[in-house]
């Protein structure tokens, strides 16, 4: 079912002057179903005198940036990156006025995937139709006395760091969501609000809801600014991370399968890998004919609750990419089956590309050309920066994971240890990656000395490997050696430049691919951008070569070595002396 929603707005000044409250709601962009839709409703505090455009930024500014935001976040993290910064940007305005001007409440809804999430602060309120019954969802921010409820505690713009409610929630068809003033909710309690919105959405919708509930709050004498944002909800989107890790516990793990097998309309043509976690077999859709990826867990992991959250992850990351500049370098997830039905198990179905990986390229002693190396630095570069502005880090960059399609596409494969701010905990804390293309800091190395803990996976980290995949496929070797999988990762030396191992390597590409292995993080390029910046001005603006790590850096204990063996062959030539040489 689509998402579809019904939004119904009124607002009226009453006895007041000027009208203070402000709401706004606002759909995603078309391409952007996955974002969902956001309303807000903010009242401005009337001491001051600019209540009304503290209420009006605020609401504008959150309705507007949300879109701007990585789709990635969590709904929660970004509301409060940007109402965090609006409350810095009024409070920053207010603190150089007396008495404060510009303040006001804001109670915001996200509607996106299959559940909803409000933020609240202040007395404007929020409430949940469901099956007939109203539940509140916020709770106002006043002092708990009769004569003091119009006094705030939270607001925003009063103080420099804003504390901010938030609730979630499983979304479902029928549901209404009721944003009011708190002219309209002081007057109505909430047996009225359910009763009104109730009788009348039936007929004339959300607008109807709007404006009865504001007209009845009126009526009733209510002496403040009345206002009622009522958003219904006729159909739903796809579903978000959450609800895809509650659907993977919910379907079977598929069996062994072997060629030949059939499963939801697909024919097993071969089983292409099985790492002990995941097995990919090559599918062939019985009615068109076309070739399919599908991607399992293990048998042996079929009841591991957080490998099937880390593969649901997966899933959820690949959909929202879909959208994303980065697309182009992705392989392509399928939600459904090509006949419009849900797969009968838990599996991935992705599309099949012939060609081969860089690696099978340099299995079969493929000897990649300067123009070659080049086209994948660049091509591999810029997917890592929309990854990144994304907040994705993939943390398995490697020439395996990079496949050269035969339509002449290089793709990037395999998002399964890949963060993005939502993954599992598990997968987070995982020491993930191939250890030959991990950066010194994730092992726990420092060119400095002491004993630094081992660091999570950066953007840094992706670069880095890209860098150790660049040497590999100029010079056939690692940089710094294999590091096999129970084994720690050496960097106790400077890698050698390419070109001592391929003289066809320029010597600005010596600098390039140095800069981006080099031991040194600070050494090393800070984004994807500034490695791409690189490649692309080649020769004509070399880099500086990275300066060598003085030895006392690279081996701490070297200043002992060397007055060890000092004294060794002090005390031999003592010996020698006292044994041999004539008294």
């Amino acid at each position: 079912m689509t998402f579809e929603i019904d939004i119904g707005f009124t607002s009226l000044t009453g006895r007041k002057a000027v009208n203070e409250d402000f709401a706004a709601a606002l759909l995603p962009e078309p391409g952007q179903p996955h974002r969902g839709a956001i309303a807000a409703i903010a009242d401005g505090v009337s001491t001051g005198g600019m209540g009304r455009e503290a209420a009006q930024t605020t609401v504008t500014s959150l309705v507007r940036d949300y879109y701007g935001t990585p789709e990635t976040w969590d709904t929660t993290v970004a509301l409060d990156r940007i109402i965090g910064a609006q409350n810095a940007w009024l409070a920053g305005v207010n603190r150089r006025r007396h008495p404060q001007m510009g303040l006001t409440t804001l109670t915001a809804l996200v509607l996106r995937g299959q559940s909803y999430a409000v933020a609240h602060v202040g007395d404007t309120r929020a409430y949940l139709l469901r099956d007939g019954k109203l539940t509140p969802l916020t709770q106002d921010h006043v002092v708990d006395h009769p004569d003091f409820r119009h006094q705030l505690l939270r607001c925003v713009g009063a103080e420099d760091r804003l504390l901010v409610d938030y609730q979630q929630g499983e979304l479902m068809v029928g549901d209404v969501f009721l944003l009011l003033s708190d002219g309209v909710h002081n007057l109505l309690d909430d047996a009225k609000l359910g009763a009104m919105a109730r009788g009348s959405g039936a007929t004339t919708g959300a607008q109807g809801i709007s404006e009865v509930l504001v007209n009845a709050a009126l009526a009733a004498g209510s002496p403040d600014n009345a206002t009622a944002l009522v958003v219904r909800v006729l159909g739903l989107q796809g579903p978000n991370l959450h609800d895809a890790t509650r659907a993977a516990h919910a379907l079977p793990t598929p069996p062994r399968l072997r060629p030949g097998d059939i499963v939801d309309g697909f024919t097993v043509t071969a089983a292409v890998a099985d790492t002990g976690v995941n097995v990919l077999y090559q599918v062939r859709d019985l009615a068109s004919q076309k070739l399919y990826a599908l991607k399992a867990l293990h048998p042996g992991r079929a009841h591991d609750a957080q490998e099937r959250a880390m593969l649901a992850h997966e899933a959820w990351l690949a959909h929202r990419m879909a959208s994303s500049r980065a697309a182009d370098m992705l392989v392509t997830l399928h939600e459904r089956l090509p006949n419009g039905e849900s797969p009968s198990a838990f599996y991935l179905l992705y599309d099949w590309h012939g060609g081969e990986t860089l690696q099978q390229m340099l299995a079969r002693k493929h000897r990649f050309s300067l123009p070659q190396v080049l086209g994948v630095a660049t091509q591999v570069a810029r997917a890592l920066g929309r990854l990144h502005r994304q907040s994705v880090i993939h943390r398995d960059i490697k020439p395996a994971n990079l496949h050269q399609g035969d339509d002449g596409v290089l793709r990037l494969l395999d998002l399964g240890v890949a963060l993005s701010g939502r993954e599992p905990a598990s997968q987070r804390s995982l020491h993930a990656g191939t250890p030959s293309y991990m950066n010194p800091e994730q092992w726990g190395y420092s060119v400095h000395g002491g004993d630094p803990a081992p660091e999570p996976a950066d953007a840094g980290s992706d670069l880095f490997a890209l860098g150790v995949t660049l040497y590999q496929l100029l010079t056939g070797k690692l940089p710094y050696g294999e590091v096999l999988p129970h084994q720690f990762g050496r960097y106790h030396r400077d890698p050698v430049p390419p070109s001592r191992h391929n003289p066809e390597v320029p010597i600005w590409l010596d600098h390039v691919v140095l800069k981006a292995i080099a031991r040194d993080r600070r050494q090393r390029f800070e984004t994807a951008e500034e490695l791409l910046l690189a490649l692309e001005r080649g020769a004509s603006r070399t880099l500086t070569s990275p300066l060598p790590t003085p030895l006392i850096q690279r081996d701490p204990t070297a200043v002992w070595k060397i007055a060890l063996a000092v004294s060794v062959l002090f005390n031999l030539l003592m010996v020698y002396w006292l044994l041999f040489l004539p008294k």
